[in-house]
């Protein structure tokens, strides 16, 4: 706590400063005030050689999936990528904080890894599972050696959502019940299961979807019927008052005997499959439940005959800086892991990490995945455990991500329309409101004017929650306390600017 309070001070020293040049880019920005100075790159981007940028937004609306999102009003022609940094077309340079939506874990085109990846391709690309390689057996063994000695069967696939659908079905065959629980604000997936596990009406499309999944009340200290300033595993917590006493959380006990409900009046009574959740919900707006609510869910599903399934597709990996695995900080033993993002940095990779006693049923039939665990993939998995343990990837996330959420945290205490500061490591989100008493959600126009004028200082965040109103922070874990400063810098700069003061 002592650092986090120097920190505090240090960066609202910084704040009050006023804001410097341009960065060594040489660019000058139209702002109303100097912008805040980028830290430092020697890496020199090559020439852009493609499309002419005219030709890239005639495809992207005419050829490519309507639904296909893009950011910014203006939006970046990403040209090239190096650790923390990308570059436009242009050759300019942006500090990525998002991390291509929390999956470029150590870096953009990390040498380690495109060695490993470049090596693999000159010597075998894909021949499928049904004949036998090395790198799929030494990646499974590095795997489950980062993970508790229960869990001892990998399945490999290609993406979250892939992993999610799997778990789905080992869940079901396994304990010989059907029904599914997840939480409310949750995200796991696009596909028919996954999007019935979602509980996040911007993503759900009106069409038929698996059904036999309810979803419970959300365990959320900041929005939620319950919860307060000591309800969080976290070193920032809400404004809110808190009735908790020292060492219980009757918060947790509140949104738990929610959960009992939810079991009682929609499920089959002791016939549940399992319970689906993340270690912190990441599309939701990096929502952290009460601390202990997780040991008691676990307890609650596993009575009514199910088990438990911890999403970490976005949380694992070392991002939340205590644990290679955010489910370690909620203290259960789930009987299923789902993973992908930073598991292969950007390389399309998942994975779903179970029990031998619930992998068993899998034997009642074939079950292919063509592209699941390749030679490629495989290779480039075993490089990212590699680099995440040389670069000291988890302590750089415990770190800076330390002196990230105290700079954020003065952010909170000097505009009024931060209404929350969230999260571990560097998996952090700011809530943006209109009034901090109701918590209503800052007007979109208003954040897309903040979200805006972060591209223009070269700074890339994302946004998420329900109401598009959370900006998420979780970069590459390879990031300076440089980079932390310019970033809490530009955010500053950009709250006083757009937002009510």
């Amino acid at each position: 706590m002592r650092l986090l309070a120097k920190s505090s001070r240090i960066l609202k020293r910084s704040l009050s400063a006023p804001a410097v040049g341009d960065g060594p880019q040489g660019r000058v920005r139209a702002l109303a005030t100097a912008a805040p100075e980028m830290p430092p790159c020697d890496f020199v981007p090559e020439p852009y050689k493609g499309p002419d940028p005219t030709v890239i937004s005639h495809v992207r609306l005419h050829n490519l999936s309507p639904s296909l999102l893009s950011y910014y009003r203006q939006p970046v022609i990403i040209h090239q990528g190096h650790m923390q940094w990308l570059f436009d077309h242009t050759g300019r340079r942006y500090l990525d904080m998002f991390g291509g939506i929390v999956t470029v874990s150590i870096g953009h085109c990390h040498p380690k890894v495109t060695e490993a990846a470049h090596r693999q391709m000159s010597r075998l690309w894909h021949t499928t599972n049904i004949y036998l390689h090395p790198q799929i057996h030494e990646y499974t063994e590095r795997l489950l050696a980062t993970l508790p000695s229960h869990l001892q069967v990998v399945h490999l696939v290609n993406s979250g959502s892939e992993a999610n659908d799997l778990a789905v079905m080992l869940a079901r065959l396994s304990t010989g019940n059907f029904d599914i629980v997840s939480l409310r604000n949750c995200y796991h997936g696009m596909g028919p299961n996954c999007m019935a596990l979602t509980a996040h009406n911007t993503w759900k499309f009106n069409v038929p979807h698996m059904f036999g999944v309810h979803h419970a009340m959300n365990p959320d200290p900041y929005r939620g019927l319950w919860g307060g300033s000591a309800c969080r595993d976290s070193a920032v917590q809400t404004t809110r008052h808190c009735d908790c006493q020292p060492g219980q959380c009757d918060a947790a006990q509140k949104y738990a005997d929610q959960l009992a409900e939810t079991l009682r009046y929609s499920c089959p009574k002791g016939r549940v499959a399992a319970l689906f959740a993340e270690s912190i919900q990441g599309v939701g707006g990096t929502v952290q439940f009460p601390k202990g609510y997780m040991k008691k869910a676990e307890a609650l599903i596993r009575d009514h005959g199910g088990i438990l399934v911890m999403d970490e597709v976005q949380t694992g990996f070392g991002r939340t800086g205590e644990h290679f695995w955010g489910f370690e900080a909620h203290g259960v033993k789930p009987d299923i892991v789902t993973m992908a993002k930073g598991i292969g940095n950007g390389f399309p990779l998942a994975a779903v990490v179970t029990t031998k006693e619930v992998s068993a049923r899998m034997s009642e039939a074939l079950h292919f995945n063509t592209y699941g665990g390749g030679p490629i993939s495989s290779a480039v998995g075993i490089a990212v455990l590699d680099a995440l343990e040389e670069d000291g990837c988890q302590e750089v996330a415990r770190r800076t991500g330390a002196r990230l959420l105290s700079g954020l945290a003065a952010l909170r205490d000097k505009h009024r329309c931060v209404g929350d500061v969230r999260g571990k490591g560097l998996m952090l989100g700011v809530e943006l409101v209109e009034d901090r008493e109701t918590r209503a959600p800052l007007a979109a126009a208003a954040v897309a004017d903040v979200w805006e004028h972060t591209k223009d200082c070269g700074l890339l965040i994302g946004k998420g929650g329900h109401f598009g109103n959370v900006l998420r922070i979780k970069p590459p874990m390879c990031i300076t306390e440089a980079d932390v400063d310019f970033t809490v810098q530009v955010l500053d700069e950009a709250f006083a600017k757009h937002l009510p003061q």
